[in-house]
């Protein structure tokens, strides 16, 4: 490549890992990375756990420290942002009013929160958790408030519940479906995780919608539901999931599709740029159609693939992918990616807290949820990658070990 570089738009984990990636891989050429949050890369998943639990500084979650960009020639521009994409020149535009020539574009432009289109909403108060500077204004306003009210029981919203319920406030949940994590984990899983929160004190409001957020002197008061009840907030979360940065991407021309289109090389349809991350569609060998995730492994994982890539050691992306979600006393951990109708076999004692259940798929395992059994999320992911045949029946036999199946 020439002096041109790369770029990578995005400094979140994924952007950040394909600058250190590119290094560790052998590139010379420049490497430049443009984020519009102020500060160094840092790690996201703290926000909702060691964060708010106030176990971890600002300082504490970043990446690493400026040392690593000098000695490494990373160059790091932020605050700032791309606001065009010159494809025929390969430049690009920056809001500060710069322009900079690229060999390789890497889009690792994430997600935004998804906000209720519902009155109030504007209050102060309301705030979702996507950033530092989020989860600073939650954490200032979890140390005056009293009642937390969670819009949206997904991960992020499950984790801040037990935190605020941890520092003695009023919590309540409330979601939309007929269950918590319903696109995510089966029904035995979602039910263990609401009952060991509901046992230390989280209310949870299920098959509930939002109307309003009502408010004082332009601070939240109370979230109205569609049950006609006024629940007293004085700090809401919301967490109803998010919607992929893709404006930059669809302005250059590039297909879009819930996503910015990729191929099994995380390329998009033109053969300058990539794009990884929460961001990206792509083909997966696990799914019927491309998917979209939004975990750290797989944009991590990906960076590296486009790093290696580039460095001239092209190979198809196909890492399996693996989540994971501290609540309390609690870890689960996902690998693999289940959908809503897969059937779910349960291994191991739910009452004792510590189980898996393993997804099938047509008769295919599709993913594992393991709650506190950290060796079986570890064999289950040897068994997705390597498409281990295992039946159902053997699944649920807990006399023979995951270990056994994965070495067959």
């Amino acid at each position: 490549m020439g002096q041109a570089g790369v770029i990578v738009v995005g400094s979140g984990q994924g952007g950040f890992q394909v600058a250190a990636s590119l290094r560790d891989e052998g590139y010379a050429g420049p490497v430049t990375l443009v984020g519009d949050e102020p500060g160094l890369p840092y790690q996201r998943p703290p926000l909702s756990k060691a964060f708010l639990a106030g176990k971890a500084q600002p300082g504490q979650i970043e990446l690493r420290p400026a040392s690593f960009y000098a000695e490494r020639n990373i160059s790091v521009i932020a605050p700032d942002s791309v606001t065009a994409i010159d494809r025929p020149s390969q430049r690009v535009a920056l809001a500060s009013g710069a322009s900079l020539d690229y060999e390789h574009l890497v889009l690792a432009t994430g997600a935004r929160a998804r906000m209720p289109a519902v009155p109030g909403v504007e209050l102060q108060g309301v705030r979702a958790l996507r950033s530092r500077a989020d989860a600073q204004a939650i954490l200032a306003r979890l140390q005056q408030a009293r009642r937390v009210v969670i819009v949206g029981a997904g991960f992020i919203g499950l984790e801040v519940a037990v935190m605020a319920r941890q520092m003695g406030l009023e919590v309540r949940v409330i979601e939309f479906a007929d269950r918590v994590l319903k696109r995510a984990v089966s029904a035995p899983t979602a039910g263990y995780l609401v009952q060991a929160q509901a046992t230390r004190g989280v209310q949870f409001s299920l098959e509930t919608g939002v109307t309003a957020f009502t408010g004082s002197e332009g601070h939240v008061t109370g979230v109205m539901t569609t049950q006609g009840e006024c629940v007293v907030a004085d700090l809401v979360v919301v967490g109803v999931g998010v919607e992929p940065n893709v404006e930059l991407a669809r302005a250059a021309g590039l297909p879009v599709q819930d996503g910015i289109v990729v191929d099994p090389h995380l390329l998009t349809s033109d053969p300058a740029i990539s794009a990884i991350g929460d961001c990206a569609r792509y083909p997966a060998a696990y799914c019927a159609t491309p998917v979209r995730l939004e975990s750290v492994q797989n944009a991590v994982d990906q960076a590296r693939c486009v790093a290696a890539r580039l460095a001239g050691k092209a190979e198809p992306y196909a890492r399996v992918p693996w989540f994971w979600s501290d609540q309390g006393d609690n870890r689960l951990q996902i690998a693999g990616v289940a959908e809503i109708g897969d059937s779910a076999v349960l291994r191991g004692d739910i009452a004792a807290g510590k189980f898996s259940v393993l997804r099938f798929r047509d008769g295919r395992l599709s993913a594992v949820e393991s709650i506190n059994s950290v060796a079986d999320h570890m064999e289950a992911r040897k068994l997705l990658a390597a498409a281990t045949p295992i039946s159902p029946e053997q699944a649920a036999d807990t006399s023979v070990k995951l270990a056994t199946l994965a070495a067959l």
